[in-house]
Formats: C-alpha cells, structure tokens, sequence
C-alpha cells in the first residue's frame, strides 16, 4: 500500500499549477496573483484633505480657541474631483471637501465642524498643527511598488487595491475546467423512480460543489454505465477541452469496475492506499490529460476529496496555505482504527474556553456509506497508521472543516 502523504504527493504533482492569464478585475474575486502587481499611481496620487473643513496655514490659526476664534476670509472653494485649484495665500482659507486635493501653500486643514461653516468669512474655534487631516502623496502606495505580491488570493480589499492604482485586469493562476463523471449501473438520476437495487446518484454533485467552490469550472457526466466501451465513448471526446478528469466508482478489484478496466495500460494507475476509508485510488493521464479516479462510496469520496484533491487543486491554482487547519482534542469517547492505515472519522469538534485543546467526539460510524453524519460532522478526526485504538481523554488530530 502507498502512504497517504506520497500518494498526496503524486496527485499534486500530476497538477502542477496551472499558466498564468489576464483577466478583468469583475472576474478575478477567489482567484490568485500569477504575477506581482506595481502601482501605476501613488495611493494617495496627491495631498488630499481627510476631512470636510478649510485648507489653512497652520501659523494663521495657532491662537484660535472657543474663546478666541480667528476669522479668515475664505478665498475659495474646493470640491473633490476639481484639478484647476490656486494657491492659498497667507491669511486666507480654501473651503475644502474630503478628498479634495490640497491647495499649494497649505499646511493643514481645519474641521467644519471646529468652525462657524461660513462661506465669506470663516470663524476659526480651534487651532490646526502642521498635517492635520491631510492625507499626503504616496502615505499608502508609492507609484511603481508592488502593491500585491504574487500568490495573494484576491478577496474584495485586495481586488480594490489593484483597482486603485490603476488595474483593469490582472494576471493570475487560469482557472482548472475539471470534467467529473460517476459511474455504476446502480445509478440513478433524480427524480426518476428508484428500481430495487438502484440508488440516487450523488457523488458528482457532491465532487462538482467541492470543486467549483475552489474556484474551478466544472462540466459533470452523471451516472455512466459500467460498459468499458461506453464508458470511453461518452468520457473521452470531452477530454480535449479539461485540465483534469475525476472519476467516482469502478476502481475497486471486483468485477464490473469500469474505470479500473477501461484505463488500465492507458496511462492510469491504480494502487491501494494506505487509509480508511478511501483506500482504492487510481491517478496518471490519459490521451494527456490528468485522471484521478475515486472510491465510489460517498464518504470515501468526500474524504479522498480532502486528503487529496483539495490540496492538489488549491496548489495548481496557486495558493500556498492549501491545508485545512489541524488542531488537537480531547476523545470524548473511545475509537479503534485498524492498524497500517491512516483513519479519518467524521467528528463535532468544540472548543472550550480557555484550554488549548478542545474535545471531539466521533459522528456516525466508519461506514464509507453513512453519508448524513457527514453533514452532521464539523471536522475529521485523524488516527495514524501506527495507531489501533484510542482511549476517551486522550489526545488526537483534528481536521477543520
């Protein structure tokens, strides 16, 4: 058997990271930085007022108090946006809105509201030293600094960012087009009436959410019949148009596992790895394009999903934080794992207050099959290979979710 970490390994390696393209900003939100982006302009682009008040010279209102208000005539008006502005002369105000660029010869702005808000001549009720409320050029981003790095994922601040200093696209990681397809004959699409021995076909759905909520295109097959040659003549056309082909069921070493018998020497290899559940797994290229093949038991999918495809998708985006986040808790209740195999149980993990570890309980039991006490369950509780049983009270890894 193969061990989690170097079949994790393979997968990601399979993927690689995916070429850099451009693309509009509105397109951009979840994708992540192929390359650095340089600003264009400073940020601010020019000294600005922080406030609604007056642009003054800081030495013409160092007296004024509430007792003792100074008056200035005001000798002009500046709203944000205007770009003709004059020059402040000593002993005279500009009014001036927030954001409005800073008259030359002013040092320092007075809020309206330390004023009489006059428009011909303004009463002054509190001094201003030299800066106040001014924004000056390039205090956030200087022009021709890298304003984001490569490898930022672009949430809404950092898409904001790239727009302020003057970017209508960027260059980030190309979006995977991931083809997913299920098979069995025992499948079913809803809402057509079940037969007995049929069941609802559910891991594509499950697969194509997963891997559109990372940021992927996804086109889905559904419910492939276990035929080599039909499964080929429905998968293979589409190949031409994916970055990768994932696959659920027919991988086992029964009979009738189609993906096992129609990829097999076609550049696919299949291989047990050493975990439960999830063991049987098959990775390689087929006509040149990367396959993973999945158990088909739904909880196997789901957690192969985690310890191997998630990981491997997040790092061919680009990112570089692809693991969920582990934390240690405490067992409350006693588990068996078999022995040589990496286990991963659905849990409900708490945190308790002031402790560094929280506590755990399984949900649900080991079954590959028992899908609802996965929509119940906030994380994976992990058991190592070398482990058989774990006591109540005794410490494990945990798997966020």
């Amino acid at each position: 058997m193969i061990s989690v970490d170097a079949y994790r390994d393979r997968v990601t390696e399979l993927l690689g990271t995916t070429p850099a393209t451009a693309v509009p900003l509105a397109d951009a939100a979840g994708l992540v930085l192929a390359e650095d982006v340089r600003a264009g302009v400073s940020l601010p682009p020019f000294d600005n007022s922080a406030m609604d008040g007056y642009a003054v010279r800081a030495a013409d209102v160092a007296g004024a108090g509430k007792d003792t208000p100074v008056e200035l005539p005001v000798a002009d008006d500046i709203p944000a946006g205007r770009i003709d502005v004059a020059p402040l002369k000593p002993g005279t105000a500009h009014r001036i809105m927030t954001g409005a660029p800073l008259p030359p010869g002013a040092d320092a702005v007075v809020m309206v509201e330390d004023t009489d808000r006059g428009t011909d001549v303004v009463r002054i009720f509190a001094a201003a030293g030299a800066n106040a409320h001014i924004r000056r050029l390039g205090e956030d981003v200087a022009e021709g600094t890298v304003a984001l790095r490569a490898g930022t994922v672009l949430g809404h601040s950092q898409l904001g960012l790239a727009a302020a200093v003057g970017l209508a696209e960027v260059r980030v990681h190309r979006p995977l087009r991931v083809l997913v397809a299920s098979t069995g004959s025992e499948l079913v699409d809803a809402p057509e009436p079940l037969r007995h021995g049929q069941i609802y076909e559910s891991n594509s759905v499950m697969l194509a959410a997963a891997i559109r909520g990372l940021g992927c295109t996804v086109e889905v097959i559904r419910s492939v019949v276990d035929d080599v040659g039909e499964f080929r003549a429905v998968i293979e056309p589409k190949l031409a148009d994916a970055d990768l082909l994932v696959t659920s069921g027919g991988v086992s070493a029964g009979a009738y596992e189609v993906v096992k018998d129609a990829l097999t020497g076609q550049g696919v290899e299949f291989a047990k790895i050493a975990m439960q559940p999830g063991g049987p797994q098959g990775s390689g290229r087929w006509n040149g394009v990367p396959v993973v093949t999945l158990p088909g038991n739904p909880v196997s999918v789901l957690v192969s999903f985690e310890a191997f495809l998630r990981p491997a998708l997040l790092t061919a985006l680009g990112h570089t934080d692809v693991g969920r986040r582990q934390v240690r808790a405490r067992l409350t209740e006693p588990m068996t794992s078999p022995r040589g195999r990496r286990q991963y149980r659905r849990g409900v993990y708490t945190p308790v207050l002031g402790e560094v570890t929280g506590i755990v309980g399984p949900r649900g039991g080991p079954g590959s099959h028992l899908l609802a006490a996965f929509t119940q369950a906030n994380c994976l509780i992990v058991l190592p290979e070398d482990v058989d049983a774990a006591a109540e009270g005794e410490e494990v890894d945990v798997l966020l979710l």
